[in-house]
């Protein structure tokens, strides 16, 4: 009986059947609700009830020396009409995760940030009004 469930096993896993117990459907990261950003690949998701939701959509992140941190943090903070002082430049539909100023916001698609992840419009409105305070985000290399 036990070969049976190791050939059924291996079965599901050449057949696509089997994700990693840690990963969120169709994300690399292992959150249940909130968003998960991949530096490597400059995508992220929106994850609802353990899948994504919405994504992935493409973002660009932190430039050399203002390197988008790796890690889980908690949705701090949503500011509709936000301005970087120390950037001089429109922050619209934040949503900060970080205590420094790391937040999803709509910017430059080609251009990196400051350590920000920069979204579409489109996409920057969509995690604004899905992501609340208190979930989570996850950045994975």
């Amino acid at each position: 009986m036990k070969v049976l469930g190791t050939v059924l096993a291996a079965l599901a896993l050449s057949v696509g059947f089997a994700a990693p117990a840690s990963a969120a459907g169709g994300t690399p990261c292992a959150i249940r609700e909130g968003a998960c950003l991949q530096l490597s690949t400059n995508q992220a998701w929106l994850v609802y009830h353990g899948n994504a939701s919405y994504g992935p959509v493409p973002v660009t992140t932190g430039r050399p020396g203002y390197e988008t941190p790796v890690g889980t943090f908690p949705v701090l903070r949503k500011v509709r009409n936000d301005w970087s002082i120390p950037y001089n430049a429109p922050m619209p539909y934040s949503t900060y995760f970080t205590s420094d100023g790391i937040a999803f916001h709509e910017g430059s698609l080609s251009v990196p940030s400051h350590g920000c992840v920069h979204l579409s419009h489109e996409a920057a409105v969509t995690f604004y009004d899905n992501l609340l305070v208190g979930e989570q985000v996850q950045v994975v290399p």
